[in-house]
């Protein structure tokens, strides 16, 4: 599987010009950034600091974690990346998120970065290849974009009879949402389906956006991997299609769990394993530990 082949490729962190470097402080500082709250990302968080300890750092007693959360608002990313490289942070984790990912970049080409994405990291241009990512950046992809076409098969074959299926799609991630559409556009032109994709970035949004599906009269809904539907609107997202009886594909186990029809994609809390491991491992090689 690809991911497999990048988390090869892109653990070496101790191969990096400046990993052997030693920090002033004697206990490492992780900078944690996400593109949505800390309460929605609460339980990849508790997978996170779990993982840290398998590779001895425990928050509290040997590693602080300064923690910088967007609330969906991802305009407000790259200030708070930008705050974590001038507090001078050991390391960057950007929780779960390309525009997270691309904001650490922005602001640092020194200060290693371990990110968690859904998209492909070469075409988002996080990296410059699987095997030699290059740079300053590490991470784990679950590929929840490239996975799209596969969802909306599985979609298809459920609901045959529906001859409009909507894609939602949040304009607010525009390289997540993009690289998405496109995945969307060549696969139902492959299965010869009518697409519509509805934008949607908030809870009245989203409420507006099923109300034109009724509209509209639409069979069936390819809901978008963006983070914020997965954890801040997942309650949301799964009510509205019961309530409409509109038949749903989401990318997470989690959205069946609480209701949800059906599921198709990367295991996340297995990426948020590998990443956290990533980052240990770098703090070990930069502080000789």
């Amino acid at each position: 599987m690809r991911r497999r082949e990048f988390i090869a490729g892109l653990g070496s962190a101790a191969a990096w010009p400046f990993a052997a470097r030693a920090q002033g402080s004697s206990v490492p500082v992780i900078g944690y950034l996400s593109s949505g709250s800390l309460e929605t990302r609460r339980d990849s968080l508790a997978i996170f600091l779990r993982s840290l300890v398998e590779t001895g750092y425990v928050e509290g007693r040997n590693v602080t974690i300064e923690y910088r959360s967007a609330d969906d608002h991802y305009d407000r990313l790259p200030a708070l990346a930008a705050d974590l490289v001038r507090r001078q942070v050991a390391v960057i984790y950007t929780a779960g998120s390309t525009a997270a990912a691309l904001a650490a970049k922005a602001a640092t080409q020194s200060i290693p970065i371990v990110f968690v994405v859904g998209s492909d990291p070469v075409q988002s241009g996080l990296v410059a290849s699987l095997n030699r990512p290059g740079g300053n950046l590490t991470g784990v992809t679950v590929l929840q974009s490239e996975l799209t076409a596969k969802r909306l098969e599985i979609l298809h074959e459920v609901v045959p009879t529906a001859t409009l299926i909507a894609h939602l799609s949040n304009p607010a991630n525009p390289i997540f949402a993009n690289a998405e559409l496109r995945e969307v556009q060549a696969a139902g032109r492959v299965l010869g389906l009518r697409m519509l994709t509805l934008n949607a970035s908030s809870s009245s949004e989203i409420e507006a956006a099923f109300e034109s599906l009724i509209q509209k009269k639409v069979g069936a809904l390819l809901l978008g991997a963006d983070p914020s539907f997965q954890l801040s609107h997942r309650n949301q997202l799964v009510a509205l299609a019961a309530r409409y009886r509109i038949p749903t594909i989401y990318d997470r186990r989690a959205d069946v769990a609480v209701g949800g029809l059906m599921s198709y994609g990367g295991d996340v809390a297995d990426a948020v394993h590998q990443s956290a491991l990533l980052t240990g491992r770098i703090l070990r090689v930069r502080f000789k530990t």
